[in-house]
């Protein structure tokens, strides 16, 4: 009886440690073709090409990484239909076209009209580089588009009218002469003096009248 049981016991150990070295065997394996099946993506980059522009400009997330999202963050929100039709071509203003890649594989382009009248727009053609079906269309672009493709090389005139946002932040709407108090205030005291000098007049018309009216009453009263 006690050697079935040392038997027993014995062939328990056996399938036991048969199966650690099984599953320590196979955990290695499983991780190594994960880390094989999950590549590190790589890095994102965009290409501008348009007027002024002699040659694309090409910033990468490795080396632009602010300019880079700063110019993906113009087009990332736009809808799946825009508008079927734009502003009229003489309206539009100087054309950029953006690619946006993902390492050196194009996957997206647009149109930017960062002075079209109006506002900013941006156009997405019905055809993509990476064969995306997608439809044609026209959007409102951000404020900041102008200052966007400037800041990140694109021959621009810097715009005052910014309010926010983008890279290169924005500029004062008011001119600055318009916010001295101290010209208010001289205004004030002068509309001031007037309006007294005009109700000292008033008074001063009154009173003679009453004067004189009061004079022939009693001229006429002896």
């Amino acid at each position: 009886m006690v050697g079935k049981v040392r038997r027993l016991l014995g062939m328990v150990a056996a399938v036991t440690a048969a199966a650690v070295l099984g599953f320590g065997t196979a955990a290695p394996a499983e991780a190594s073709r994960a880390g094989r099946a999950a590549p590190k993506p790589p890095p994102a980059g965009v290409d501008i090409t348009g007027d002024g522009l002699t040659e694309p400009l090409r910033l990468r997330a490795d080396s632009h990484p602010a300019h880079v999202l700063a110019v993906i963050d113009q087009v990332n929100w736009f809808g799946r239909t825009g508008a079927a039709s734009g502003p009229k071509p003489a309206d539009l203003g100087p054309k950029y076209t953006i690619v946006v890649l993902a390492g050196d594989a194009p996957k997206q382009t647009f149109d930017l009209y960062p002075l079209a009248k109006g506002g900013p727009r941006a156009f997405r053609p019905a055809k993509q580089p990476d064969s995306r079906k997608t439809s044609a269309g026209w959007f409102l672009g951000r404020l900041n588009m102008s200052e966007t493709l400037r800041t990140a090389g694109v021959p621009l005139e810097r715009q005052f009218d910014t309010v926010s946002g983008g890279v290169g932040g924005g500029e004062r709407v008011i001119p600055e002469d318009s916010l001295n108090p101290g010209r208010d205030i001289d205004a004030a005291i002068s509309e001031l003096q007037r309006l007294l000098l005009l109700n000292a007049g008033v008074l001063l018309v009154i009173t003679a009248g009453l004067a004189g009216i009061a004079l022939l009453i009693r001229r006429r009263t002896r």
